[in-house]
């Protein structure tokens, strides 16, 4: 079975995002899954436009993944554009989610 991992990042508590952007990175660098996917949700796309460690910590992950940030709630706050020129896709995530779990992609939650 292929292991495929949905790691979705939502939280706004800086310590708990590193971490989940570490794992993602990682994942991807020492090929620990065979599939990855990365989402940023809500209160964490607000961290990562005002925090530069954040910041730098997704531009280590675009080296092996873009990551999807939820459009509804980026247009909610005036921040699609400032995430898309940081090099995320902006999209609505919510039917996305469901897809890759349908598709068998094992989801953590930062």
């Amino acid at each position: 079975m292929a292991s495929k991992v949905l790691v979705i990042i939502s939280t706004a508590e800086k310590d708990k995002a590193l971490t989940g952007l570490m794992y993602a990175v990682n994942a991807q660098k020492h090929k620990w899954v065979e599939e990855l996917k990365v989402i940023f949700f809500g209160p964490f796309e607000n961290l990562l436009t005002q925090d530069a460690q954040v910041a730098e910590a997704v531009s280590g992950l675009l080296n092996y993944e873009t990551p999807v940030a939820c459009k509804f709630l980026s247009d909610r706050d005036g921040i699609s554009a400032q995430l898309e020129s940081m090099g995320m896709t902006v999209d609505y995530v919510g039917s996305l989610i469901s897809a890759y779990i349908e598709e068998g992609y094992v989801p953590l939650v930062f």
